[in-house]
């Protein structure tokens, strides 16, 4: 019998796929956010720096024992997960406009309002925890 490695991305959509919970209404975008930032690095008019941060946030998304870790939490957990990612995909629209990103949305609905749902939601749970988020891959100081 041959083993099938799934895509990270598969493995995500998978654990949110029969979310129905308070927050799925945002959470369910995660998958989706998470692919875009896996596109973004192939942009060539990524600056080194937006590079390191989309690294970032990728690899937020993959560490086990984040600050809210899905283990622990469910899908819940992926919260500070999508805050990390709008984070940093507002930061690419601020440099390079959300044309850019655009090209590499496969989600659905308006990007920029996708964007701006979930990182407003995820501020409101989160509340005083996005520095410490931020902090934990060296985002902020």
């Amino acid at each position: 019998m041959e083993n099938q490695f799934k895509d990270f991305y598969d493995v995500l959509s998978e654990n949110l796929e029969s979310y129905q919970g308070e927050y799925a209404s945002f959470i369910d975008h995660g998958p989706k956010l998470f692919k875009l930032l896996t596109e973004m690095l192939e942009e060539n008019s990524i600056s080194k720096e937006l590079r390191l941060e989309i690294s970032a946030a990728i690899a937020y998304y993959v560490v086990p024992m984040d600050i809210i870790p899905e283990q622990v939490y469910g899908p819940y957990g992926y919260i500070d997960d999508i805050y990390i990612t709008t984070y940093v995909i507002k930061r690419i629209a601020d440099e390079l406009g959300y044309e850019c990103l655009k090209k590499h949305w496969k989600g659905k609905g308006n990007l920029e309002s996708v964007v701006e749902e979930c990182y407003d939601k995820s501020l409101e749970v989160l509340e005083d925890k996005t520095d410490i988020i931020l902090s934990y891959v060296g985002l902020k100081e």
